[in-house]
């Protein structure tokens, strides 16, 4: 039997004129476990509640943080591979002491391409000190001459700051006495209008945290104005601003000879310590959702396809047109193709 790929048969649900019902194979008027069926079923206290169906029932945010965890583990593990043989290959070159021939630094530069699309590969999941979020990664970084020590000495002064280039001034009043948590709160109220927000590291000292994307932007366009007390008056200048160091420097790593061989191994073997270190945090991650999605799964779902599949079962098989309509309603919407790519996959 060949199934049309477009069919759509309309059925006539029996009783008066006024209540006959069109069904175009999506929907039969029906709703909770009769919708399988057109044999009316007695609500039992598993089947009494409308029919949950699966995916469509978690919480969307617990579906988008395994998708994301999943992208997160496929790069990681997938650089971890790259890092094991780039490390059997540098020290196989020690032990033999072989000339340079180019397939390290291939090998290098190959490594080095795929970490460079870590945002895109991981789904901004991973950020550049593979820390895992599946909010989207971010940058910290720090300004010259906004150092604690420089920030709350000094009178007063109005900082006018820059960022993107525009005409779009953001202003910080520094005063003295204020203390460094509240220094740093003032830029924090000041720059989150314009994406960048600000802390004290661990070290004590102001740092600034942007999305991955928006660093490049930030970091070649962020400029201050000053009263000439912490910053200069007049114009304004421009700052250097500096990323956090990353996890990993492959551009950094070279093989002209032994010894950068020798520095190189090290390197790649520290590296591979922190990927595999990510690579245990984010499976974490992964089991603290799935215990969510375990909670949040409906627990009568299965009890309702149960009770589905039954009245599926009883109804066709008894002759008439109850049983005909039960069968082309489940066909419905099935196209030769979406058959055979199911068979194709046997």
């Amino acid at each position: 039997m060949q199934i049309s790929p477009n069919s759509n048969p309309t059925v006539i649900v029996p009783g008066n004129a006024s209540n006959a019902t069109a069904v175009d194979g999506t929907s039969l008027g029906l709703h909770g476990e009769n919708a399988a069926t057109a044999t009316p079923v007695t609500p039992t206290p598993t089947s009494a509640a409308p029919l949950r169906r699966g995916l469509n029932n978690w919480d969307q945010p617990l579906q988008g943080d395994i998708s994301g965890a999943q992208q997160a583990l496929d790069f990681l593990e997938q650089s971890a591979a790259q890092l094991r043989n780039l490390k059997a290959d540098l020290s196989a070159r020690l032990a033999n002491r072989q000339r340079a021939d180019g397939t390290l630094d291939a090998r290098v530069r190959q490594f080095s391409n795929s970490w460079r699309n870590r945002s895109q590969a991981s789904g901004g999941t991973l950020d550049a000190r593979l820390k895992f979020s599946n909010k989207a990664s971010t940058t910290r970084f720090t300004v010259r001459g906004m150092t604690m020590a420089n920030l709350r000495n000094g009178g007063r002064e109005v900082l006018a700051i820059s960022l993107g280039g525009g005409q779009n001034l953001r202003s910080v009043v520094l005063e003295p006495g204020l203390s460094d948590e509240q220094i740093a709160q003032r830029f924090d109220d000041a720059l989150a209008p314009s994406g960048v927000r600000a802390d004290l590291n661990e070290d004590g000292q102001l740092e600034f945290t942007t999305d991955e994307a928006s660093w490049a932007n930030v970091r070649d366009t962020i400029a201050v104005q000053g009263g000439g007390i912490r910053f200069p008056t007049g114009q304004l200048n421009r700052v250097k601003a500096e990323a956090e160091a990353p996890a990993v420097d492959p551009d950094s790593w070279q093989t002209s000879d032994m010894e950068s061989v020798r520095a190189t191994l090290q390197q790649v073997v520290q590296a591979l310590a922190q990927v595999e270190q990510a690579i245990a945090s984010v499976h974490t991650a992964l089991n603290q959702v799935s215990a969510r999605v375990q909670s949040a799964a409906p627990s009568d779902t299965t009890d309702g396809m149960d009770q589905v599949a039954q009245n599926f079962v009883s109804t066709a098989r008894q002759p008439g047109y109850q049983s005909l309509l039960s069968i082309t309603s489940a066909l419905a919407g099935i196209s030769r193709e979406r058959v055979i790519s199911l068979l194709s996959l046997r």
